[in-house]
């Protein structure tokens, strides 16, 4: 399912998904997160060029079980972890690191204080990919970036602190929908680099799926329509290893955590997708987990 402009199979086509989602999210009336670059990625490459980047491109609307309720999980998670940043870069935090960025722009669109940098870490691949668009709409980032081409399950960490990261600094971490394909032993390798890398005051955000889809689960909608619209089977790149309790290792670290369903800010924000529970829903086991580092 190759794009033919540098993004990646598989994980590759899911960033596109997202960069979709967050288009539509952009032109709604009432956008929980708004990202003008992200409908340039899905015109950009050729196996998104199709896909819809304004609602009314949706032909069910917010029926629609993938533009409509899986976008609408995408904007809200870009607007929670978008607000999980600001927050710790107001409380001083001025170096973020985003493990898998794929088409990420928050380095672009999100109001840095003066001395924040972004590294940005992802496969060269997909950074050469947003690096040519960005470069075509001659985006400027709000804060420094630095982009490190490495995939995370190398060592990621080296290629980091050899890019200027500062490991007495406190670090703002986000992991956003990436530890959904990697395996369990990647994801425990990667939360142990995060914790020997991280000084006191640093926070992390990460998504996860609680163990492995059932198989009425497998039958939702959201899956069918992947497959259907967008060419994308979601099911296939989920790793289906048993998943490790990270949050445990975290707070047995001495990491502050806390773990959520996007439910719960659907209800904070009055907006976003809703619990179904009189159906397979393929959004109820997606946990949004959050935790600090006060002390070293």
């Amino acid at each position: 399912m190759a794009d033919g402009v540098g993004v990646e199979e598989g994980v590759g086509s899911t960033a596109l998904v997202v960069a979709a989602a967050r288009a539509i999210e952009t032109h709604r009336h009432d956008a929980l997160a708004r990202d003008v670059y992200a409908e340039h990625f899905v015109r950009a490459a050729r196996v998104s060029v199709g896909w819809p980047v304004r609602p009314r491109q949706v032909p069910g609307g917010e029926a629609d079980p993938l533009w409509g309720r899986l976008g609408r999980y995408f904007g809200l998670r870009t607007r929670v972890l978008d607000d999980f940043l600001l927050r710790q870069a107001r409380a001083g935090v001025r170096q973020v690191v985003l493990l898998g960025a794929g088409l990420d722009t928050r380095a672009y669109r999100l109001d840095w204080p003066p001395g924040c940098r972004v590294f940005e870490i992802d496969r060269e691949g997909v950074l050469a990919f947003k690096g040519r668009v960005l470069g075509g709409l001659r985006a400027a980032p709000k804060a420094e970036r630095v982009a490190i081409g490495v995939d995370l399950r190398g060592d990621w960490a080296e290629a980091l602190t050899g890019a200027g990261f500062d490991p007495e600094a406190p670090t703002a971490w986000l992991a956003e929908g990436v530890l959904l394909y990697v395996p369990r032993l990647a994801e425990r390798a990667l939360m142990a680099a995060v914790d020997r890398l991280s000084a006191a005051g640093s926070a992390l955000a990460y998504e996860v799926k609680l163990g492995v889809e059932s198989a009425d689960v497998r039958e939702s909608p959201i899956y069918a329509e992947a497959r259907r619209q967008a060419g994308v089977d979601f099911l296939v790149l989920f790793d289906r290893d048993p998943r490790p309790d990270s949050a445990g290792d975290l707070a047995a670290r001495g990491w502050r955590t806390s773990v959520h369903t996007a439910f719960d800010f659907s209800r904070h924000h009055g907006r976003g997708p809703r619990p179904q529970p009189d159906r397979p829903d393929a959004l109820a086991a997606n946990r949004w987990i959050f935790a600090n580092l006060r002390t070293r």
